[in-house]
């Protein structure tokens, strides 16, 4: 099976306990994906949209750098998980279950919406972007990450990430699904969103673990981030 997002709620017990790997390796994704998104958005005050959310990583650190912030994800158990460490945290974050393709929030409700290992995941992208504009105020940021569409990409999420290293479950992702940043940039557009520069995201460490540790990257052609800003007036 590709593209298995049920890994999110199987393993939500777990989410916060730093015995699984794979799950470490996305909390070790978040330092790297702020270095580059902190130099875009001032936090302090802002209402953020973290779109995917899963058990709360990125949620959490954005908002103990004072963002006011609201998580979304279809996965249930993951949802509950972020509830409840969210609250050992002492941290007012609120969270939703649901999906791109239909954000429960009126429009105009978020300064950003932040949105990290998800796109490639997501069925129907255009409606996703859509949303995401329509939920935006006038300038503001949709922040994201993503995997490139090419044989590298290929070999080394699929075959060496998932396969080899086990850095993630086999089945995580399907390769058919990752997307060209030519076309984000063209789907972003369609949304009426103004796309900025990609930078790449990859392995810059390893830590006293033996874990991988993450930031900005010259090349896009396995895992990208970028921006993306919603026009002032339309």
């Amino acid at each position: 099976m590709r593209n298995d997002l049920t890994i999110y709620d199987t393993y939500a017990d777990k989410w916060w306990s730093d015995d699984i790997r794979w799950v470490r390796t996305l909390k070790n994704l978040v330092p790297g994906r702020l270095k580059h998104f902190d130099r875009l958005i001032d936090w302090q005050g802002k209402d953020v949209l973290d779109l995917g959310c899963a058990g709360g990583f990125m949620a959490e650190a954005m908002a103990k750098r004072g963002a006011n912030v609201t998580g979304i994800d279809p996965a249930s158990d993951a949802i509950s998980a972020a509830r409840q460490h969210a609250k050992a945290e002492g941290l007012r974050i609120g969270y939703d279950v649901g999906v791109g393709e239909a954000l429960p929030y009126d429009n105009a409700s978020f300064d950003a919406v932040v949105c990290v290992d998800v796109l490639e995941h997501v069925t129907d992208l255009q409606k996703v972007l859509q949303e995401v504009a329509r939920c935006l105020r006038p300038g503001g940021l949709f922040l994201f990450d993503t995997i490139n569409r090419n044989p590298i990409a290929r070999l080394a999420t699929i075959t060496v990430a998932e396969g080899i290293l086990r850095l993630l479950p086999r089945g995580t992702h399907d390769p058919a699904m990752f997307i060209k940043p030519r076309e984000l940039r063209s789907a972003m557009q369609v949304a009426g969103l103004e796309p900025g520069r990609f930078t790449g995201l990859g392995p810059r460490g390893i830590n006293a673990r033996f874990d991988l540790t993450f930031g900005p990257l010259p090349l896009t052609a396995i895992l990208y981030m970028g921006h993306a800003r919603k026009p002032e007036t339309v």
